[in-house]
């Protein structure tokens, strides 16, 4: 999906799982009108992307995404973007600024620095915290896996509830997105993404350079704005201080009040206006 004058500030608009495109339904508008061409490309997995072989490996390790993300600003021609996600979108965004900063003008990380550290994800949280992953280690299991396919659309729903419990969403806006998890590659996608977080499962071996270096947790010196909802269960305690020191060069901070884990689809005012206020950071 694209929006807005094709010569304007160009920005690309990542979403997170169970969710896509739509996310940014709102937010599009809103920044096209201030000049901007914003990109809102499905994940792979998602909506209408497909993998031109049959015989590829539906791989989806994390270092994945962020390639699909740079691949495609090849293909249109853009050097440099502001990125702006959450989700699944976050850490895909902070990989692109963290190893191809030269191509990321400013960056709009909900939930903050989401570089996935494997080792790290290895040690227990405590138990309030795992509980509210219920569904990655339900993935881990080939029931998960069946689960997941059977009851895509019912599972989806009950996360969207748990994860944004202030916003009243109705079935017309569920469905919509929905239709994205109709995708032939969704299950293999998703489960493969969580059993990867999990150590259960091997990512590309063309990757493993670029894991390497994501294991080590680089810095990210591009101009930020970090962004949590309130009410959002992942959000972490203090107020942007478990992450800030990721997070080297100009930056700020915001929590919004009684918001939750969708935070553009939820708050896509705010949202837009992160965008706008990080590509004026200096």
């Amino acid at each position: 999906m694209e929006t807005g004058p094709a010569d304007g500030r160009p920005v690309f608009l990542l979403h997170g799982w169970p969710y896509d495109i739509h996310s940014f339904t709102a937010v599009a508008p809103l920044l096209a009108a201030k000049g901007y061409r914003a990109i809102t490309p499905h994940l792979r997995g998602h909506g209408t992307t497909r993998f031109r072989d049959a015989a590829t490996p539906r791989t989806a390790e994390q270092s994945a995404f962020a390639l699909d993300l740079v691949a495609l600003m090849d293909a249109l021609g853009i050097r440099q973007a502001v990125l702006a996600g959450y989700d699944w979108g976050s850490r895909t965004a902070d990989i692109v600024a963290a190893l191809w900063p030269e191509r990321v003008k400013a960056l709009v990380s909900v939930t903050g620095y989401l570089i996935t550290n494997r080792a790290a994800q290895a040690q227990p949280l405590p138990p309030k915290a795992e509980w509210a992953w219920w569904y990655q280690y339900y993935f881990s299991t080939e029931r998960g896996k069946l689960g997941l396919d059977k009851n895509r659309h019912d599972l989806a729903k009950l996360i969207w509830t748990f994860n944004s419990p202030t916003w009243k969403f109705d079935d017309a806006t569920f469905d919509q997105t929905a239709a994205s998890f109709d995708n032939p590659d969704y299950v293999p996608i998703v489960i493969g993404n969580y059993r990867w977080r999990l150590g259960l499962a091997q990512g590309d071996p063309r990757h493993d350079d670029l894991e390497a270096q994501l294991a080590k947790g680089p810095t990210i010196g591009v101009p930020t704005i970090t962004v949590d909802g309130e009410v959002d269960p992942f959000t972490p305690p203090g107020d942007g201080e478990a992450y800030r020191a990721r997070f080297t060069g100009p930056y700020q901070h915001r929590t919004l009040k009684g918001i939750g884990h969708n935070v553009p689809q939820e708050a896509p005012g705010p949202f837009a206006q992160a965008v706008v206020d990080a590509d004026g950071l200096r």
